[in-house]
């Protein structure tokens, strides 16, 4: 695909999709393809299987490479896929050439987890990724405050297909000293900490957002972002609004919920079975009632 291709399909609602069990304990894939093909049919042009609401680290590379190969499948034209890729470089290289062998057109890079990360060594990690598949877009997902921008610009310099960025610092303000001293224009800006934090982002440069509350209710994803394309803050508030407590439920006790809540909604509306794996849990018998509610009233 043309870059201008890609990075409009960055700057879009871009949905993580859950990746669905079944009783046994593995990946469903018949209730995968469903829910892929829902979120297309519900309007959302930007896939990325893989990703942390799709439990991206309880996952084994057999079963990441079944989803990257199923997401391709499904999306067809309809549909642009963002792979999340990650752990060791070559383990992350060769995600990312299987990515490309089935014919996905970008990468996401998951924030290296090692526990000694410098700023060199980041650039490293992500230029290695990088120019093994040149002919793919990459995003790095930025989750690391200490970070400075100079580094994305050292590393846009020397690879010309990082072309956006998944920004998850929970600080806006420090998004936006990041973004320009990166380059606010080089990349694409993606607010990666989802609809809560899309309005303040796009005021400071983000022009898409990523959401698992998408899987869900797409119409709601794709209202807020009309609404910030169009530079209506009152309105994306209102679906702030609206789905606030949800989010509220899936950042508490330091997001452990995160994906649980997800599941929980899809399971209460019949789409998936609720199972989660470890180190998640599922939802308490407590709170599933509140998460039943907060869907039904939803648009789907």
């Amino acid at each position: 695909m043309e870059s201008e291709t890609l990075r409009a399909a960055l700057a879009d609602v871009v949905a993580i999709p859950v990746t669905p069990f079944a009783a046994d304990g593995t990946v469903d894939a018949g209730a995968h393809r469903a829910l892929l093909r829902r979120l297309l049919d519900g309007g959302v042009r930007t896939l990325t299987p893989n990703g942390n609401t799709g439990e991206f680290y309880a996952l084994t590379p057999e079963e990441r490479r079944a989803l990257t190969e199923a997401t391709v499948e499904e999306a067809g034209e309809r549909a642009v896929v963002l792979v999340g890729v990650g752990h060791d470089v070559p383990a992350a290289v060769e995600a990312a050439r299987h990515a490309r062998e089935t014919g996905a057109h970008m990468v996401m890079v998951h924030q290296p987890v090692h526990p000694y990360v410098s700023e060199s060594g980041w650039v490293a990690y992500h230029r290695a990724i990088a120019e093994a598949v040149p002919e793919l877009g990459v995003v790095p997902y930025v989750r690391n405050p200490a970070l400075g921008g100079a580094r994305l610009a050292e590393l846009g310099a020397a690879c010309p297909n990082v072309i956006g960025v998944k920004y998850a610092v929970p600080d806006a303000a420090r998004f936006a000293g990041f973004a320009r001293d990166a380059g606010l224009d080089r990349f694409v800006w993606v607010a990666g900490l989802a609809e809560p934090y899309a309005p303040s982002y796009f005021a400071s440069g983000a022009t898409g957002f990523t959401s698992g509350l998408v899987n869900v209710s797409p119409a709601l994803s794709l209202e807020m972002l009309g609404a910030l394309r169009a530079g209506d803050y009152p309105t994306a508030m209102k679906v702030w609004e609206r789905i606030r407590r949800f989010e509220e439920l899936r950042a508490a006790n330091g997001n452990a919920d995160n994906v649980t809540v997800v599941k929980e909604a899809l399971a209460s509306l019949g789409l998936c079975r609720r199972d989660i794996r470890p180190p998640s849990r599922e939802l308490p018998e407590a709170e599933r009632a509140e998460v039943a509610a907060i869907a039904a009233g939803w648009p789907l």
